[in-house]
């Protein structure tokens, strides 16, 4: 399907006030899109089912399903140019309470100090003028801007309308094979990737590594952990460890032990849970939450070679997951696009650099507001 068939479908979807997706894996040619053919709610809790899945930071919450038997799947070619519109981040011009984020801020660490918490990662959530006829315009940005990103556009009428660019997955998986990543410490990039990671940075990301690494022992046959790098994600710079094996359980028992991670919430996770939903002046939602494909179906033949028809007969079918944690998000309402962003505070955060980090990470979302 050409592109300006494929958005105008999308938008007729969104002016007719029917739910749907639009999204973009990271480095992937394809653009797809799942319309929902009516306005139901569709829940999932065991997560077996086929579709796609939004899933809420508390999971006490039910997260939002779009199943793949109620809607029409489109896909279309991604353009391989992206535009370079980051603006550079002025800290003088950003909106929002600085002064309550530094207090919040202070609160986590003396929490820390008294040894009930080990990190805690504090949010807040800053708002900028949206008109609604900017939605699709906007998810078209993201795309040119992010290609390394899972970007994504999501509806419903009962719900609410989201769109984001996140760099971190939650988990990959193609049949009984996994893939996932710890991802923490931020700075801005300077046109190089050569940089210096103080320890604060490294061993909130040595936290993060080493959790999902003990909730997999148990959950995996093989277990393979990478050494930290450092890799960018648009105007930002952070540490990586890549993780993968082969399961030995279902994906729904992996979730209720991954999220959420230490990434978003911290540690001890039930503790820094409960100080978040505690101290947090607003409700994230799906912030910090989880999204994407859920139990796709992939045939993949035995010959690469297309001509080899007796072979290919012979491929398999396998299903597919691959979840995203909702980083780099707005949520759009009343006309205002609420841009979410946090860090993860430790024994040894500076609360005035902490704000500039929720600076630099608001502008991934700004940067495609601007006209």
């Amino acid at each position: 399907m050409l592109q300006k068939e494929f958005f105008l479908h999308i938008e007729n979807q969104y002016t007719n006030n029917l739910p749907f997706v639009a999204y973009s894996k990271p480095a992937d040619s394809e653009i797809k899109a799942l319309l929902q053919k009516n306005n139901n709610i569709f829940h999932t809790q065991n997560f077996v089912e086929n579709g796609f899945v939004f899933a809420p930071f508390d999971d006490s919450n039910q997260t939002v399903f779009i199943p793949l038997d109620h809607s029409e799947l489109l896909t279309c070619e991604r353009e391989n140019e992206h535009s370079n519109t980051f603006g550079k981040t002025n800290l003088e011009d950003v909106s929002g309470d600085k002064q309550a984020h530094i207090d919040l801020v202070q609160k986590g660490i003396a929490s820390i100090e008294k040894e009930s918490l080990q990190k805690v990662v504090l949010s807040r959530c800053e708002s900028v003028s949206f008109q609604e006829n900017q939605t699709i315009s906007v998810f078209k940005k993201l795309l040119e801007n992010y290609p390394d990103a899972f970007v994504y556009c999501w509806y419903h009428p009962k719900v609410g309308l989201w769109l984001g660019a996140t760099p971190e997955t939650l988990i990959d998986m193609s049949g009984n094979r996994f893939k996932t990543m710890a991802l923490a410490g931020t700075q801005p990039y300077k046109d190089s990737m050569d940089v210096v990671w103080q320890k604060k940075e490294q061993e909130e990301q040595q936290m993060v590594t080493n959790f999902i690494e003990n909730c997999l022992k148990s959950s995996a046959n093989t277990l393979s952990v990478s050494e930290a790098k450092t890799v960018k994600a648009g105007t930002l710079l952070h540490l990586q460890s890549n993780i993968s094996g082969i399961l030995n359980t279902d994906l729904r028992t992996v979730l209720k032990k991954m999220h959420p991670t230490p990434a978003v919430c911290g540690l001890p996770v039930k503790r820094a849970k409960a100080f978040i939903l505690t101290n947090e002046p607003y409700n994230r939602e799906f912030y910090t939450g989880f999204l994407g494909e859920l139990n796709f179906k992939e045939t993949r033949s035995r010959n690469t070679n297309s001509r080899n028809v007796e072979n290919n007969a012979y491929g398999s079918v396998k299903s597919v997951s691959r979840l995203f944690v909702n980083l780099r998000c707005m949520q759009i309402k009343n006309n205002r696009a609420f841009i979410y962003v946090g860090g993860g505070i430790t024994k040894d955060s500076n609360p005035e650099k902490e704000w500039e980090e929720t600076v630099s990470k608001a502008e991934t979302m700004k940067c495609v507001l601007r006209s």
